[in-house]
């Protein structure tokens, strides 16, 4: 194991979140303000050590690093320096010619040993020899740093084990600097312009390190702080506010309904990315959750195929149908996720008295995202009924429509069998001039395949979530507009149906057997 930079609970660290707590490279990296090189560097030490996870949960920080240490010396490091030291003065004599450099003479180095050193050890090899031996060779190098203090050095090896890049960028200029590497080679390294390096290496000869700015700053006119602090002013008064008081049709804000209220309220646009930009620097953020879910039902590959057949092979006079009900849903303060402070959390009471509920019975055709919808007393047979002769009525010039629904037991009754198989005789289509009606069931407990649970969630988040209706009626109110303004936006759209998500749907409103349309935290 090469020289530890960092230091043994740094390095017990890294151990204790990849074996204890099974955390991969890359979110240790980001923990601990790690280099990921360095962290997988020392996970594959202790892969091949024989450190136990018992080792890890009962040995001292000082004892697992040491036991590390020992297995992992490389064998032949000291017989490579043994080889080494006396080519150190050739090599120096070598050196003082001018055009030889430290890379050249390690190339001639390498060429004539079957383990050398890498370049880098090299130099540090070199470096040491030179510091035991008490050589100067600050002449040598016209851009050669020849001090840097303690405290610096160690921020330098701080900024070299950085993610940020430009702390690594300065930190290994400076470094490759005070070893006496070779400029050209240091720009390269670094993918950076000579000219960028020297300036860098003025800076810190004159200044030391506080010389060399981690970031260009320029000065802001005072006309353009004036502005952007108007702005975000505005922005948060808009916040503080209801969606409804701009007639937006929503019970809490997002990006897009403040950037349309900013524009209609004070005559200017304003971009989505600058409100968010502006909502995080005053300490507001948004947080969620994924749900993953699954269905038990042994025929589930064999209905999910029917369905996808009928989808696939869909004539223009034919019109597929997701089903299924919204609640009942109880009217009172509802909570939900929203705008706020860091530290603060909105809170709902417990205990509330319920002012009604109520059920949306709604049935979503896929060819053209329209919606049709009303209010059921109760989730029966009868509903299912009494929606199927409404879409009867409305979709009666197409030639064939099917039903697709959950496996609930009022959608498999037998009075609804038998009202179909009445539907679909010569008689009744005869008498009134009806479609066919086929049906396309789902796979039992895959809410998260019917179509119609996004846009369910996609109303709930838009006009239920952070809502406090004062009656049933007005919530049936916000419940109808939010249909009709999806339905006409779809209606001026047609190419965009099914391209694009509709308010805040949970995911596009077409048939997917990858589709998750079902979330419970938007119901």
């Amino acid at each position: 194991m090469p020289n530890a930079r960092l230091s043994p609970r740094n390095i017990s660290k890294i151990l204790n979140y990849y074996a204890l707590h099974r955390m991969n490279k890359a979110q240790i990296s980001k923990a601990l303000n790690l280099a990921r090189g360095t962290v997988i560097k020392y996970v594959r030490y202790y892969e091949k050590s024989s450190l136990t996870y018992t080792d890890l949960m009962f040995l001292d920080v000082k004892d697992v690093v040491t036991q590390l240490r020992s297995e992992y010396i490389p064998p032949k490091a000291t017989i490579k320096l043994e080889r080494l030291q006396p080519l150190f003065p050739v090599l120096h004599q070598k050196l003082l010619v001018r055009g030889n450099n430290l890379k050249l003479l390690w190339q001639e180095y390498s060429a004539s040993e079957e383990s050398a050193y890498s370049y880098t050890m090299f130099c540090v090899r070199y470096q040491e020899w030179r510091k035991i031996n008490g050589i100067d060779v600050a002449k040598q190098y016209k851009w050669k740093i020849n001090e840097i203090t303690a405290d610096d050095l160690r921020l330098l090896r701080k900024w070299q084990r950085s993610i940020d890049r430009s702390k690594w960028e300065k930190s290994v200029a400076i470094l490759g600097l005070y070893r006496g590497d070779k400029i050209s080679d240091i720009a390269k390294k670094i993918d950076r312009s000579i000219r960028t390096v020297r300036k860098w290496f003025f800076k810190f000869t004159a200044n030391g390190l506080a010389g060399v700015d981690l970031r260009r700053t320029r000065k802001v006119p005072d006309k353009v702080k004036k502005r952007t602090e108007e702005k975000s002013k505005n922005i948060m008064k808009l916040l503080h506010e209801s969606p409804s008081l701009h007639d937006i049709n929503r019970s809490s804000w997002s990006l897009k309904s403040i950037a349309e209220a900013y524009k209609k309220y004070y005559g200017e646009s304003i971009s989505m990315s600058t409100v968010s930009k502006y909502i995080r620097l005053k300490g507001y953020s948004f947080k969620r959750a994924k749900i993953v879910l699954t269905s038990p039902d042994p025929d589930y590959r064999e209905k999910l195929n029917n369905i996808k057949r009928i989808l696939s092979n869909l004539k223009s006079n034919e019109k597929f149908f997701s089903i299924d009900e919204y609640g009942p849903v109880a009217i009172k303060v509802r909570g939900g996720r929203g705008y706020a402070p860091k530290g603060e959390m909105k809170t709902v009471p417990q205990y509330q008295i319920s002012k009604g509920s109520l059920i949306c019975t709604a049935a979503l055709e896929l060819s053209k995202n329209q919606v049709t919808h009303f209010y059921s007393d109760k989730k029966n047979t009868e509903e299912m009924i009494k929606l199927l002769l409404v879409l009867l009525e409305e979709y009666k010039s197409e030639e064939r429509i099917y039903f697709s629904w959950d496996a609930a037991s009022w959608h498999a009754s037998k009075a609804l069998d038998k009202k179909i198989d009445e539907i679909n005789s010569a008689e009744y289509r005869a008498a009134h001039g009806t479609p066919t009606v086929e049906l396309a069931p789902l796979p039992s407990s895959a809410q998260f395949l019917n179509v119609i649970e996004s846009v369910f969630s996609g109303m709930a988040k838009a006009i239920i979530h952070n809502s406090n209706y004062q009656s049933v009626d007005e919530c049936k109110k916000a419940i109808d507009c939010y249909f009709t303004e999806r339905n006409q936006a779809f209606l001026q759209n047609p190419k965009r149906a099914g391209n694009k998500i509709w308010g805040e749907e949970v995911v596009k409103p077409v048939f997917a057997d990858s589709n998750a349309c079902k979330n419970p935290a938007y119901r």
